[in-house]
């Protein structure tokens, strides 16, 4: 079955460690944008246990700076559920997937300071230290008729400029992702421009771009990013991504290709390929013995998703990596509730954390943190409760929904 749907995020339990160290300014990065605030550091403890998560928020809007404006009060009903589902959770570190970029990062303040540093419905306010926004492909345009309407449309605002944008979205920005950290966020490098062409063994379609377009386009529908998280002087490799769905596309399946390519980045780039060059021009891979979080919507289920694509499985199965086997007890209701789809998929529903129950696909696992194999991991969850519970109504923030990982650092 081939997954025509788009992914989205959230699931249940308690506050851990804050954060501590003295914020540190990261270096120049050609697509990144990185704030840290000594001011905002709740916590100068050294803590063992961090919790780190991640979650599409569906926090994109259909025009250029309408996310900022729909922040600037106060009242805005899905960001108060995004924010009270991250209120409750309380994660270290959270990657938003699904946040419409813009350089300044003014989207993000307001989201803190009109949402996350205001009580919604008695949850206790969060704050973090560290923040960052990343340039993402998403609307930057190519030139190129990538989409072979039999046209080049180079006016913002329409399916048909995403189309033949470097990634789908009717302006740049739109579905970028950020990342609030209670820690110092420092060293960051960004692949948004590595070209696809230059993934040794990679799937890109011959039959579909031409020559003069695969000379261009670009791996990374959004952006990779690797920044490092500072806990208390350990450095923890932060890998970001949201890769492109495999769905709205034909029999070329130019989506499927490109996000198993997407996803085979990071397992290539923590088994120490060296194929890849950065934004800034560095080459290489991870060292080996670095620790490191992979976080993200990756838009692939390794048991119920796209026949043929197997990255998303091998790099769960990799030696580098750890499967935390976060679950819920509410995706396993959900699942027995819907039917359709979802009864005949195979794998742990149980494990699933996006919601597509309105269309042909079912509900499926497609969000994750992936920690290296050198961490310990302590527990994991999915933030999607059941019916009956007193935070339901919060499992419509997103229809996916937030993915935590609580690893010990040395």
């Amino acid at each position: 079955m081939k997954i025509r749907v788009l992914g989205l995020p959230i699931a249940a339990l308690v506050c851990l460690a804050c954060s501590g160290g003295t914020p540190q300014t990261a270096p120049d990065s050609p697509n990144a944008n990185t704030t840290n605030n000594a001011n905002n550091v709740a916590d100068m403890s050294t803590p063992t246990t961090v919790r780190i998560a991640t979650f599409n928020t569906s926090l994109f809007r259909e025009n250029s700076g309408q996310l900022v404006s729909d922040l600037e009060g106060s009242d805005d009903v899905q960001a108060k559920k995004v924010a009270e589902v991250i209120q409750r959770m309380r994660p270290d570190i959270v990657l938003l997937n699904e946040f419409d970029y813009q350089a300044d990062g003014e989207a993000l303040q307001r989201f803190q300071s009109n949402y996350l540093a205001v009580s919604q419905n008695g949850a206790e306010v969060i704050e973090y230290a560290s923040s960052a926004v990343f340039a993402s492909n998403t609307g930057v345009h190519s030139g190129k008729d990538l989409d072979n309407s039999g046209s080049v449309v180079s006016e913002p605002g329409s399916r048909e400029y995403g189309g033949d944008a470097f990634g789908f979205g009717v302006f740049e920005g739109q579905y970028g992702f950020a990342v609030l950290s209670k820690y110092p966020l420092g060293e960051t490098r960004t692949f948004q421009k590595f070209l696809w062409k230059d993934m040794p063994d990679n799937v890109l379609p011959q039959d579909w771009y031409e020559a003069d377009e695969r000379e261009v386009f670009r791996l990374s529908s959004k952006n990779h990013v690797d920044v490092i998280a500072d806990v208390n002087g350990t450095p923890i490799h932060l890998l970001l991504s949201h890769p492109t769905p495999p769905a709205f596309d034909g029999p070329e399946d130019r989506n499927g290709r490109r996000n198993n390519d997407e996803i085979r980045f990071w397992l290539d780039y923590v088994t120490g390929a060296d194929y890849m060059t950065d934004d800034a021009g560095v080459s290489g891979p991870l060292a080996n013995d670095a620790a490191f979080v992979i976080l993200g919507d990756l838009n692939s289920d390794p048991v119920d998703g796209e026949p043929g694509r197997d990255a998303m499985m091998k790099l769960l199965a990799s030696e580098r990596t750890q499967d935390p086997m976060p679950k819920s007890e509410g995706a396993v209701e959900a699942t027995a509730q819907q039917g359709q789809a979802n009864a005949q998929q195979s794998g742990d529903s149980a494990l699933d954390t996006a919601d597509f129950s309105d269309g042909m696909v079912g509900n499926l696992r497609v969000d994750y943190t992936i920690p290296s194999s050198n961490l310990t991991v302590l527990s994991s969850g999915v933030f999607w409760p059941k019916q009956e519970d007193a935070l339901a109504d919060l499992a419509t923030a997103s229809d996916h929904h937030l993915v935590w990982v609580e690893i010990e650092v040395p």
